[in-house]
């Protein structure tokens, strides 16, 4: 604030220098609600200095910084064009549209107005500090063209008089998750002013993302117990207290419950801003705490140009979704996928949602479809697909749901469900022939050529878990595909295994009533199967049926058959 500074240097009237004193600590109470993110305060606060004094740049500059924490950029840019013509060797205010300019992706703008305050406060470590922090708080940041201004602010503030060029470093290093040599330059800042309330917060924020839930919480409890009217504080709690129940199962309850008590603390202490309550809202999306959110985001409203209108859509599609509104819920997510522009911002969570709602009101082919897309770009999220795949099953949808399996495995072969998957993938398969059987077609016999292809992957990709089924589906499919005039045998090895995984390995199945209707069925077949080639062989089959159920029908009167005497051939 150089003309401030002038004015108090050559003022002697006490009337005067006391309204520059007033001014400037108005401003400086601006500067507080903005640290304190009270944006709204600080914005009529900032508007009634431009009205009382016009011709000080500072304001202009600083009023255009809350815009643009608020992303209204057009805003932004009136403001630092008003402060130019108000204040024209103010350098901050160039520095202001240049920053205005890379939120608008218009680097060159922005360097021709860079220029223009380096001409004006070159020799003032603001200019390039406020520079550098323009490069890497924007919605693409250029850290590489950032630092070299951090440092010049840096070297300009030779003997480390101003703590914000260290915490302008701090923050360059901590937005890129370089926690060491942030957490350097947030204690050289406290080293000048320990009483920063912002610093401790922003190390407490790091060793969150470190996963030191216990050091952040406490550290910024520190800031609460020295200024519990900092609202800023609570918000970053809530952040650890939230991060911290989904790792941590033994506190996950209570820490949930605190999270959702201090975000309602930061928003009380932040004059319930549009920008607080927005940032509240994707609170409770990673909270999921799905009724708030709907709740919160039916109510904020904002300027249709306003990109922030992207994230709300998408939070109240997702908050539609997750409470079964699935009509809203399309009808919202849709919204994100209008704009060319917004194309780069589209998250793999906005095709599954997307999908999970066209699942909701019944469009099968549309929910595969955004699923798959979700897949394709973030492969962890394939058991989407296979959960698709279930509701599919379950509603008897068998050839959907054998496809979603397949897209399932083809797009994760790393799962570790992939077992369960191959299983499932078989079973569709197998029931999607058995459906178009009884419907009267010829059914494909494709469809049991790829069961059994899904069910060879089962206990081949779960060693030493011997899964029955997948041994029994295939001697049922073998049998289906042999020659009933000459049978191959096809379906033979696989029974055999199945009897062995239910009589050697798990005998504790062999008892469950299921099973034992299987293995009847599979004894049966195989005394059937042996009769022409070795009685002996399917009589003991036979007998174990009746060893089950004495009075089957079929084993008696085969065993009947086998035991009656050849006649004696004529002489």
């Amino acid at each position: 604030m150089k003309m401030i500074k002038k004015t108090l240097a050559f003022t002697v009237g006490l009337v005067m220098m006391g309204g520059a004193a007033s001014f400037a600590q108005s401003l400086a109470d601006a500067k507080k609600a903005i640290d304190a993110e009270q944006y709204q305060k600080a914005t009529s606060m900032l508007k009634t200095l431009v009205n009382s004094d016009p011709k000080e740049g500072d304001v202009y500059f600083n009023l255009g910084n809350v815009y643009l924490i608020n992303e209204e950029v057009d805003s932004a840019k009136a403001i630092f064009s008003k402060g130019t013509t108000a204040d024209p060797k103010n350098a901050l205010n160039y520095v202001g549209l240049g920053h205005a300019d890379l939120y608008t992706g218009n680097a060159a703008g922005a360097k021709a107005n860079f220029d223009k305050a380096i001409d004006l406060g070159k020799k003032d470590y603001a200019t390039y500090m406020y520079i550098g922090r323009a490069y890497f708080e924007q919605p693409k940041p250029d850290y590489a063209a950032a630092l070299p201004n951090l440092q010049k602010a840096d070297e300009l503030d030779s003997k480390d008089k101003y703590p914000e060029v260290f915490i302008a470093l701090g923050d360059y290093y901590a937005n890129q998750k370089q926690n060491g040599p942030a957490y350097q330059k947030y204690l050289l800042a406290t080293d000048i002013d320990p009483n920063i309330k912002r610093v401790k917060v922003q190390i407490g924020r790091m060793f969150n993302m470190a996963d030191g839930y216990a050091e952040a919480e406490a550290k910024v409890n520190e800031v609460i117990a020295a200024d519990p009217n900092y609202g800023p504080a609570y918000r970053e709690l809530a952040e650890i207290q939230n991060r911290w129940s989904f790792r941590d199962p033994a506190v996950s309850k209570a820490k949930r419950e605190e999270s959702l008590k201090n975000y309602k603390k930061y928003l009380d202490l932040t004059d319930r801003s549009f920008e607080s309550r927005y940032r509240y809202a994707q609170f409770l999306l990673y909270a999921e705490d799905w009724p708030t959110l709907a709740t919160e985001v039916a109510t904020l409203k904002t300027d249709p140009n306003n990109p922030k209108n992207f994230i709300l859509d998408r939070l109240r599609g997702y908050s539609a979704v997750q409470n079964k509104n699935y009509e809203q819920g399309v009808q919202n997510l849709k919204k994100l996928f209008v704009n060319a522009q917004d194309t780069a911002r589209i998250l793999p969570g906005d095709y599954m949602q997307l999908g999970n709602a066209y699942l909701g009101v019944g469009n099968d082919s549309l929910a595969l479809m955004n699923l798959t897309k979700a897949v394709k770009l973030d492969s962890t999220k394939a058991d989407a697909l296979a959960d698709l795949g279930k509701k599919l099953f379950d509603d008897k949808k068998y050839a959907k749901a054998a496809e979603a399996y397949k897209r399932s495995i083809d797009l994760n072969s790393a799962n570790v469900n992939i077992a369960n998957n191959y299983y499932f993938l078989g079973y569709s398969s197998y029931f999607a022939y058995a459906e178009e059987l009884k419907s009267g077609v010829t059914p494909n016999k494709n469809l049991l050529i790829e069961a059994d292809s899904a069910f060879s992957k089962v206990n081949q990709l779960a060693p030493g878990h011997d899964i029955e089924a997948a041994y029994l589906y295939r001697g049922r499919i073998g049998k289906i595909l042999d020659n009933p005039e000459t049978p191959a045998g096809l379906a033979v090895p696989h029974l055999l295994k199945y009897i062995e995984v239910l009589t050697v390995l798990r005998p504790e199945k062999a008892t469950v009533p299921t099973n034992i209707k299987n293995l009847i069925d599979t004894y049966n077949y195989l005394g059937s199967y042996y009769s022409a080639s070795d009685k002996e062989k399917a009589k003991e089959y036979l007998n174990k049926t009746l060893a089950l159920d004495p009075q089957n029908a079929y084993a008696t009167s085969s065993l009947k058959i086998l035991n009656t005497p050849s006649p004696s051939p004529k002489k």
